[in-house]
């Protein structure tokens, strides 16, 4: 990646219509934290404040979807979205750090993320959550959004909630260390000089 390029900044719009959800999301990566999120899951929408505050992101989302049935379409869907917007933003990859870990703790619970940006998607959960859902939230969809995103960013994304007893502080933490896990791993290292990969590629 050019030194203009990054002056520019890394970003990425994203638009995804289905006779499920309608989504527009635009992402900036080298950003201020700047947040405009609007969809039906009021849960999702206050962790995706939380993830962009807190990774330093400049992150839009507009959101209509089938929440009569239930939040899974939506939810899916703009992880999608976030995941094929964090990977066209962030290019060829060229200069990152490429690897994070962090952990954050959110009163009594400590979450780690750790991450590869690495063109190989996987994605491992270990969590237990006390609760089934936060007010109407399923808990589930939190395994359902970070896989998405972790499939259509190429990433591989581990997330371990070492402990907590209120399932909203263990989610609340899982989201925030995700931002600053990704905001570290997509950064910019001036020592690496081309692609951070034996390979050559990634």
């Amino acid at each position: 990646m050019s030194e203009d390029q990054v002056k520019a900044g890394r970003s990425s719009a994203i638009s995804r219509k289905t006779n499920e959800t309608d989504i527009q999301l635009s992402l900036g990566v080298d950003g201020t934290g700047e947040v405009s999120i609007e969809s039906d899951v009021p849960f999702l929408n206050h962790m995706l404040d939380l993830f962009a505050k807190h990774g330093q992101f400049d992150l839009k989302v507009e959101a209509r979807g089938d929440v009569d049935i239930d939040d899974h379409h939506t939810v899916e869907d703009i992880g999608i979205c976030l995941g094929q917007a964090l990977r066209e933003a962030i290019g060829d990859k060229a200069g990152i750090k490429r690897y994070a870990s962090v952990f954050v703790p959110m009163d009594e619970a400590l979450a780690q993320v750790v991450i590869d940006i690495s063109n190989r998607p996987h994605f491992e959960l270990r969590a237990d959550f006390p609760s089934a859902a936060v007010g109407s939230f399923s808990s589930e969809l939190v395994h359902e959004f970070l896989w998405k995103l972790a499939l259509e960013a190429r990433i591989t994304l581990h997330v371990i909630v070492h402990y907590g007893r209120n399932t909203h502080h263990m989610i609340e933490a899982v989201f925030k260390a995700l931002g600053r896990a990704l905001d570290e791993a997509t950064s910019i290292d001036p020592r690496v000089k081309g692609v951070p990969s034996t390979k050559g590629v990634l």
